[in-house]
């Protein structure tokens, strides 16, 4: 393996710091900047590249399963988002009021827009008469605002983008299987396009969504062992359909009422990919979300015959790559920093000796590997080198949460192993609010999710000791 040497000394160490890690990379690889809006950020062309290729492919991943995209207003009048108790209940404290036109009072107040059922739940209210309307399968990619007390870029700001599903389906049996479904798709993203791995499951009652019967969730664990909940999805059976008065004749003729879902990932995302993958010199990005996917340093390029060497090397992968040559008159031990620190999977360096020699030479980002290729194998040796980085990113990234993975079968227990580690405490749960509220007091953890493929660490409730049927992943969270 090549030298690790740390070549970026702008950036604090993360085991030194790491939220000051974390901030100096979304300002230092220019993915943001701080706008006079407290809390609101500023997505700068890099950070928004890397956005657009996560939109580009979730986009496609959700018309392949059959789904529109649409757009709904920003703001939502006050007595529409009072029509859900719950709802309106569990997002009370983020909303955002707007009360003058002008400087008119409005009549209503209007809430800017911190998530859509309500809105979604108006619109199928017009358009739903029949069992032959069903079902709707629409998106919506959009900007949300919440009242978020402390904020962090990505992580939590009070204007983000999202793409948020909204679905409505004739029977419970359809619409908890596009719940699911949407699920496994976030899954399939993270894991393939972004190489985190994820851990699917149900979140208990006290964390589901407001208004929701069941939320599920893919929790994904960052370098320092605290969980990132990077995508949800909420089926919420009738509720919303009776408060809205959203019925269709069934095909028995009779008035029926639709099942409702809703599912949802936002820029967050981002910041799982800065602190799952990122190191000392600065992000790491997998290649499918990449902005440059293999950047191209000319060496001595005042030299004969370098720049129109690499020049053609560019016009010709650019067929294949997201390419960029870097032709300014910075250094290249500059450029090799810059790169590193905009997390490029790939460098290419090309220089007289390398023309001469009919080859080039490939740096890995994550390791700083050097694979030396000849000119007419880059079309093989490149997507071959870019699966090894991909498949060594996830590899990383597996390690770091088993290794941060842990049980605990008593109170004692887990509150020891939450005083001395961070990462995930396979626990078993009663079921109870008392407990749950109780872990989060003594021990500092939340609940992550009832995983899916479920363990028995033992048959007691880790906290009250009375029968447990359900394990439980608990942790700390972003």
């Amino acid at each position: 393996m090549a030298d690790q040497k740390k070549m970026v000394e702008a950036i604090t160490p993360m085991d030194e710091d790491f939220a000051k890690w974390y901030t100096d990379i979304v300002k230092k690889a220019e993915l943001v900047d701080y706008s006079s809006v407290r809390g609101c950020m500023i997505i700068r062309p890099y950070g928004y590249a890397i956005w657009e290729n996560i939109q580009r492919i979730l986009d496609g991943m959700f018309k392949a399963c059959g789904h529109e995209n649409v757009y709904l207003p920003l703001f939502i009048p006050e007595s529409l988002l009072q029509k859900e108790k719950d709802h309106v209940e569990g997002f009370a404290p983020e909303v955002a009021w707007v009360t003058h036109g002008g400087s008119d009072k409005l009549t209503e107040r209007l809430c800017v827009r911190p998530t859509s059922e309500t809105l979604f739940c108006e619109h199928y209210a017009h358009i739903i008469n029949s069992y032959r309307d069903l079902p709707k399968l629409y998106n919506q990619w959009c900007s949300v605002v919440r009242w978020e007390k402390t904020t962090r870029p990505f992580l939590r700001t009070m204007e983000f983008l999202w793409q948020e599903g909204h679905t409505i389906h004739e029977t419970r049996e359809e619409a908890e299987a596009e719940t699911r479904q949407m699920l496994d798709v976030y899954a399939d993203f993270a894991q393939n396009h972004l190489a985190i791995p994820v851990l699917k499951g149900q979140k208990t009652e006290k964390e589901k969504f407001a208004g929701a019967v069941s939320t599920y969730t893919i929790e994904a664990m960052m370098h320092d062992g605290k969980a990132l909940q990077s995508g949800t999805s909420h089926y919420f059976g009738d509720g919303f359909a009776k408060a809205f008065d959203i019925s269709f004749q069934g095909r028995d003729n009779t008035r029926q009422f639709p099942h409702q879902t809703s599912w949802g990932m936002s820029t967050r995302i981002l910041g799982a990919i800065i602190m799952t993958h990122g190191d000392d010199n600065g992000l790491v990005l997998p290649p499918d979300i990449a902005p440059i996917q293999l950047v191209i340093v000319p060496v001595a390029m005042h030299k004969e015959g370098v720049m129109e060497a690499a020049t053609a090397l560019r016009n010709r992968l650019s067929a294949g790559w997201r390419v960029k040559l870097d032709d300014s008159d910075n250094s290249p031990g500059w450029k090799y920093a810059e790169y590193e620190m905009k997390g490029v999977p790939l460098r290419l360096e090309l220089g007289p000796r390398d023309i001469q020699e009919g080859q080039c030479v490939l740096v890995r980002r994550d390791n700083r590997e050097k694979y030396f290729v000849p000119l007419d194998e880059l079309d093989q040796k490149i997507p071959e080198i870019l699966r090894l980085y991909q498949d060594a990113l996830f590899e990383k990234a597996a390690a770091n949460r088993k290794r941060r993975t842990f049980q605990a079968a008593s109170m004692e227990e887990l509150c020891g192993i939450a005083s001395e580690n961070s990462g995930y405490i396979k626990a078993m749960w009663c079921g109870s609010l008392a407990c749950e509220e109780a872990l989060k007091e003594k021990a500092g953890v939340s609940s992550r999710c009832i995983p899916f493929e479920q363990e028995t660490i033992s048959d007691r409730c880790v906290c009250c000791g009375k029968p447990a049927s359900q394990m439980v992943v608990w942790g700390k969270a972003y």
